[in-house]
């Protein structure tokens, strides 16, 4: 995927929500604090990222790794729909 994510994904734990969006090759990982070393361990170089809610950092974590976890490959998608 050059880097980046799939699709925007939205995932809760707790009171911490977090919004991951693809972003454009060379953007970097904007992301704050936890949510970055998350992002940046698993690889992933070009994403914009936003924390809503609360700022603990680790329900931040946890709902960054179900975001992550959350995510689907376009190919899966297609073959469930039995679209080429």
């Amino acid at each position: 995927m050059h880097g980046t994510i799939p699709h925007d994904q939205l995932a809760k734990e707790g009171a911490a929500k977090v919004l991951i969006k693809p972003a454009a090759h060379g953007t970097g990982v904007i992301a704050g604090g936890s949510m970055r070393a998350v992002l940046e361990s698993a690889g992933i170089t070009d994403v914009l990222a936003k924390s809503l809610g609360s700022a603990n950092p680790h329900n931040v974590v946890k709902a960054t790794f179900k975001a992550l976890g959350l995510l689907r490959e376009p190919v899966a998608i297609a073959k469930t729909r039995s679209v080429s």
